[in-house]
């Protein structure tokens, strides 16, 4: 019998939360229960619903996902959680790690980074529901992450994750970009950048648009998607 993971969406932008929500709405087997965008929001709802999931924003208009994390854990709180940011900072990711946090996600996040770390939640808690004692194999599937293997297999062949993040570093700020603007910032031909905007345009994080300028063809131009 398929368990039902009941979820909490604790986010301050309302569009971001629902539009996690709509990702989590194409699973089988999750069901969000209640979704925050403030952490005194979080923490009254965290105490109602005792979700087994949650999906955690670190900046709050109120306070910061890590200061939840951190109660969760004095509370004795089994929910698990997913931390989602645009924060890059290593001090973030060694205090959520240090919360027990089961994944780490950076913004803008693509659905089948965030369905790969929900099914491997899943299989990893199926796995000790079943497991009758433990045995060091187990112990290390549940422990030892694979996400940077995960990330190889799913890109697709003539895209490598370096140079996906160079491109994804030109557009932190509101611009609009070329190929050629974008291949020279990166040091890379017009070709290959473009074969990585295209790229993000698939996952959903760049838009394109016709920019016809005053002279000659019109140039196809990048943006980043604002939801």
């Amino acid at each position: 019998m398929k368990v039902v993971t009941r979820v909490m969406i604790i986010e301050d932008d309302i569009g971001i939360a629902q539009l996690h929500q709509k990702y989590l709405e194409q699973l089988e087997n999750f069901e969000v229960v209640a979704i925050a965008t403030t952490k005194a929001e979080a923490e009254l709802q965290l105490e109602i619903f005792h979700p087994d999931l949650v999906l955690l924003d670190v900046y709050l208009p109120d306070g910061t996902g890590l200061e939840i994390l951190q109660q969760m854990r004095v509370n004795n709180l089994s929910s698990d959680v997913i931390l989602i940011t645009a924060d890059r900072d290593v001090d973030t990711l060694q205090q959520a790690m240090r919360g027990g946090v089961v994944d780490y996600l950076l913004k803008p996040i693509v659905f089948p980074r965030l369905e790969a770390s929900l099914k491997k939640y899943v299989q990893q808690k199926q796995q000790l529901i079943v497991a009758q004692d433990l045995d060091q194999n187990l112990v290390d599937k549940m422990l030892l992450s694979n996400a940077n293997e995960n990330k190889v297999s799913r890109l697709p062949k003539g895209i490598d994750a370096v140079t996906l993040d160079k491109i994804r570093a030109l557009f932190e700020q509101e611009i609009s970009l070329s190929a050629d603007d974008a291949g020279e910032r990166i040091g890379a031909s017009r070709t290959t950048a473009r074969r990585y905007l295209e790229y993000l345009i698939t996952t959903g994080e760049l838009e394109a648009d016709l920019n016809y300028g005053t002279v000659g063809r019109p140039e196809r131009c990048y943006k980043r998607v604002t939801r």
